[in-house]
């Protein structure tokens, strides 16, 4: 039996069907009951739990063979980001008390940055799984391509608003299918202690190519139009965001280099997705 967490998400619910398609029990951690209605039907056990509900977690964990630990995006976290301490230490007395034989956590890329920005919820959780008595392993995962979905409405127009910059700037993405795929894998796999795993995919990509790979999506011109760094944090408010420092932090990373992978781009493990392919399976699914 394999616990995943994140369900109803793109990655975690690939890496279920993917364990599913292999013969492999399930244990879909849920929010309510109606979430895994849909998961029941396909065969999984469910388990009703929060990420903060340490006791719910641990009968979620118990006995598994393997735990698929995902945690909540927060994109606006207070200062010190009491909720990702909060959850890591649910987290960590769930395994303690359930002992999983291993967990896969879906960290990300920059997870080992000092530098503070968004990406340090991963580095705390991280933080954490480091201190648990069963083997567990890193999945830091690249920028996802499928952050353009943000894009597409805009590109219809002919105009996608770029925070990367500059547009010829190339950075690593990744494709969720290729994340889901290789969590699948890492689930069925034995290790001892901690093992981190960097994943992009086959090549680094740049704003100029996200807008022409929506181009090619969408069969109409699509062109970048530079959001200026000094209007994010105007922007950012009026969206409603508290604290939007840590999230201008985390693009400035990507767009300066300090946000990339500690093996460096000769050390990772490469999907086989392109950027192409991926926006076109994004493309399509939304004109469904």
């Amino acid at each position: 039996m394999f616990t995943v967490t994140g369900i109803t998400g793109k990655v975690g619910g690939q890496v279920a069907r993917g364990l599913l398609a292999k013969g492999h029990k399930v244990r879909a951690v849920v929010r309510t009951p109606a979430k895994g209605e849909e998961w029941a039907a396909l065969g999984c056990e469910i388990a009703i739990a929060n990420i903060d509900d340490a006791a719910a977690l641990t009968e979620a964990f118990r006995g598994a063979e393997g735990v698929f630990l995902m945690t909540p995006p927060n994109y606006d976290p207070e200062i010190g980001f009491p909720d990702t301490h909060r959850n890591a230490a649910a987290i960590r007395e769930a395994i303690e008390k359930g002992q999983p034989k291993k967990v896969v956590f879906l960290s990300t890329v920059g997870a080992q940055a000092t530098e503070q920005n968004l990406l340090n919820n991963s580095s705390i959780t991280e933080a954490m799984l480091r201190t648990v008595s069963v083997p567990v392993a890193f999945l830091r995962a690249a920028w996802f391509m499928e952050n353009a979905a943000w894009d597409i409405d805009s590109a219809k127009t002919g105009v996608v608003h770029s925070f990367l910059q500059p547009l010829d700037h190339r950075i690593p993405m990744v494709a969720t299918e290729d994340i889901a795929q290789t969590a699948t894998g890492l689930m069925t796999e034995t290790w001892k202690g901690v093992r981190v795993v960097e994943l992009e995919g086959p090549e680094r990509y740049s704003a100029e190519d996200v807008a022409a790979a929506l181009a090619g999506a969408l069969g109409n011109p699509v062109r970048n139009e530079i959001v200026p760094r000094s209007s994010w944090e105007e922007l950012f408010r009026s969206q409603g965001m508290k604290n939007p420092i840590l999230r201008i932090r985390m693009i400035d990373g990507f767009n300066e280099g300090w946000i990339d992978f500690e093996s460096g781009q000769e050390g990772t493990k490469k999907g086989t997705t392109t950027l192409a392919s991926a926006l076109r399976s994004l493309v399509s699914s939304k004109q469904r």
